[in-house]
């Protein structure tokens, strides 16, 4: 039972790791497919993750916000999901906490988050 188990979680390491690591405070740009009668496309969805759920699990989730026309739009997206064609991390930030839900309640240049600054040695 734990070899088949083993060759399982193997199957999702490998399904996960095609994505760039990320966390809360990162802006990424999500490519989901989306299938509208016969036909398919790619929708980018682009915005701030506001938290990771169940970390390192098979179930886990990213939840992603934008702002769209002045309204905010967010969507859960499961990390494992086959309508997501790739995940591009466009800035990392720097945030103190794991759940940003405090962005839900700012606007404009309340909302924005500080990027993280690469140090190269």
């Amino acid at each position: 039972m734990s070899e088949l188990m083993k060759i399982v979680e193997a199957e999702y390491n490998e399904a996960r790791a095609k994505f760039p690591s990320f966390k809360a405070g990162d802006t990424i740009n999500v490519h989901v497919r989306i299938k509208e009668g016969n036909k398919e496309r790619i929708q980018q969805f682009q915005g701030t993750v506001i938290q990771r759920k169940n970390p390192n699990s098979n179930g886990e989730t990213f939840t992603v916000r934008k702002i769209s026309n002045g309204i905010g739009v967010e969507r859960i997206f499961p990390i494992l999901s086959p309508s997501i064609e790739q995940i591009d991390l466009l800035r990392q930030g720097r945030v103190r906490r794991a759940r940003l839900f405090y962005l839900r309640g700012r606007q404009g240049k309340a909302a924005r988050i500080k990027e993280k600054i690469q140090v190269k040695h």
